[in-house]
């Protein structure tokens, strides 16, 4: 069982944790439970009523954060000519093919997103052992495989992430920061939220959304009420 440090436990007795909040209630306290010496992120954890074992129930995909992540998100892009260029202008740290390849195999990973021109797919499949766990592997339902690498550069660089279910249907999403606004952390969750509903498998069963926390880095989850998010 895991242990938690005096922090973490005094910041459960200051909320009623058997609570179902409104999305509203949730955000106030989780902001207030961030007492960290540093500005702690947010997040998300939705569990959808979904199989993620059956390929027509996973969910996956991008959404867009309307107020950002509060995060300076690093790119590493597969791209050459022309498109290598633009990804570069766009402001992507890594830009390469095989040269890039061979920094990721000799254990360069400083990077968050990883985007790659169709073309180049062939090279990065031989990363996949390394990408793969990491949840680093480019992949076209999320965007990241494009023949227009500059235009995904910016689009993660100024808010857009990924989400999918883990193997037990879970969706994490860092929302941004503590520091940030009540109400621009609610339209972050607010969109994430959105785009769930939308891409809720037609094959799934029973309530879609079945549980929901939000919680700072260091922090205790915070109980939603379920009931209030459409589905």
């Amino acid at each position: 069982m895991a242990r938690h440090g005096k922090r973490y436990t005094d910041a459960t007795k200051r909320y009623d944790r058997d609570r179902q909040h409104t999305a509203e209630e949730a955000v106030d306290v989780v902001k207030t439970l961030a007492t960290a010496g540093f500005d702690e992120t947010v997040e998300a954890c939705i569990r959808l009523g979904v199989d993620p074992r059956k390929a027509d129930q996973m969910v996956r995909g991008t959404v867009a954060l309307p107020s950002g992540t509060g995060k300076d998100v690093r790119v590493a892009v597969f791209a050459q000519g022309d498109a290598a260029t633009a990804a570069q202008e766009a402001g992507a740290e890594f830009v390469g093919a095989e040269d890039l390849a061979a920094q990721i195999e000799g254990g360069m990973l400083d990077f968050d997103v990883t985007i790659a021109t169709p073309d180049l797919m062939p090279l990065v499949g031989r990363l996949g052992r390394v990408l793969g766990p990491r949840g680093l592997m480019p992949n076209p339902k999320t965007g990241t495989v494009t023949p227009d690498p500059a235009k995904a550069v910016g689009e993660f660089k100024g808010g857009k992430v990924e989400y999918r279910t883990d193997r037990n249907g879970n969706v994490h999403v860092q929302l941004g920061k503590a520091s940030f606004s009540a109400e621009a952390l609610l339209a972050n969750f607010t969109a994430v939220v959105d785009e769930l509903a939308k891409v809720k498998p037609s094959s799934a069963k029973g309530r879609y959304f079945r549980k929901a926390t939000l919680s700072s880095t260091m922090g205790p989850g915070v109980q939603l009420d379920v009931t209030r998010l459409d589905a």
